[in-house]
C-alpha cells in the first residue's frame, strides 16, 4: 500500500513539473484591417497579441476565435497550428477571416466602409497551447472599435 500511495505522489509531481507555472496571457488585438476582395467580399485581418510568462517554450496548436461585427458573428477563424512560442515573450497569432454580412445590412456596410463608418469588433474564442505534452486552452475575449478608410 505504501507503494502505491508513493508511486501516486511520484507521478503526480512529475505531472505538475510539466505544466506551466503561468498561464499564457492574451493582450489585445492590433493591426486590424479589413479588405475588400475583388469578388467584393470583406476580408478581416489582424494579429492577436500574447505573452507567455514561462521559462518554458511551448507550440501553438490551435487557434478558435468568432470574430462578431456589431453585436451579429460574422466570421470564424479556426486554424490548426504547429508554431513555436517562445519562453518569456510576446508572440503574435495572424487571424484571416472572410466576414459574412446579412444581405440586407451589405449595402449600408459597403457605403460605410466608404463613408469611414466605425465598426465594433469583438474577438471571442480560445487558442490551445501545448507544453511538455499538455495541452492547455487559453480563452481569447477583446472589443475593439474600428474605422474604415478608404
Amino acid at each position: 500500500m505504501k507503494k502505491v500511495i508513493s508511486l501516486f505522489f511520484t507521478l503526480c509531481a512529475l505531472l505538475s513539473g510539466c505544466v506551466p507555472k503561468e498561464q499564457v496571457i492574451f493582450k489585445n488585438v492590433k493591426n486590424i484591417s479589413v479588405d475588400i476582395s475583388a469578388a467584393g467580399k470583406p476580408m478581416l485581418k489582424a494579429d492577436a497579441l500574447f505573452f507567455n510568462p514561462n521559462r518554458t517554450q511551448m507550440k501553438l496548436k490551435e487557434v478558435n476565435i468568432s470574430v462578431w461585427v456589431d453585436g451579429t458573428k460574422s466570421a470564424e477563424a479556426k486554424q490548426n497550428l504547429d508554431i513555436n512560442i517562445p519562453a518569456q515573450s510576446d508572440f503574435s497569432v495572424p487571424i484571416n477571416v472572410q466576414l459574412v454580412l446579412k444581405e440586407e445590412n451589405l449595402l449600408n456596410t459597403v457605403l460605410g466602409f466608404f463613408g469611414g463608418k466605425k465598426y465594433e469588433l469583438l474577438f471571442k474564442g480560445y487558442i490551445r497551447v501545448r507544453v511538455h505534452g499538455l495541452t492547455i486552452k487559453v480563452p481569447v475575449s477583446q472589443m475593439q472599435q474600428i474605422q474604415l478608410n478608404h
